[in-house]
């Protein structure tokens, strides 16, 4: 299966999400969401998170030009809101997913399907 059969089918495709992406470690693309421009200096920053997450707790999470208010933040998990919208950020192995939400969908079924998609990457060796 491709990447972005990934963000077409098990995340957006799930109908939890609006808009989805996937990138590696190194902040570089491995498929996103048709439109969604999220910069590799948003990405580096939110990989370096998971480790520290306090620049992100101070300052907020800024993805595609947004900023979100960090929910949560630990070495596996950055969850963020914005109004009613929100997004879901999981890192695994070896790539971060990135589910983005909004005001129609509802946060905790947007997380569970990002959570249960990196574990099944995390389970095949990524």
């Amino acid at each position: 299966m491709s990447w972005q059969t990934y963000v077409d089918s098990n995340l957006v495709g799930s109908q939890a999400l609006k808009r989805a992406a996937i990138f590696g470690h190194d902040a570089g693309q491995w498929a996103t969401s048709s439109g969604l421009t999220i910069q590799p200096a948003e990405v580096q920053k939110l990989v370096a998170a998971f480790k520290d997450p306090s620049g992100i707790r101070a300052a907020g999470i800024y993805l595609a030009g947004d900023k979100y208010f960090a929910l949560k933040a630990d070495d596996r998990s950055i969850y963020g809101k914005k109004g009613a919208a929100g997004c879901v950020c999981v890192k695994t192995g070896k790539a971060v997913l990135i589910g983005l939400y909004d005001e129609s969908q509802q946060p905790g079924a947007a997380a569970n399907v990002v959570e249960k998609v990196a574990d099944y990457l995390i389970q095949s060796g990524y």
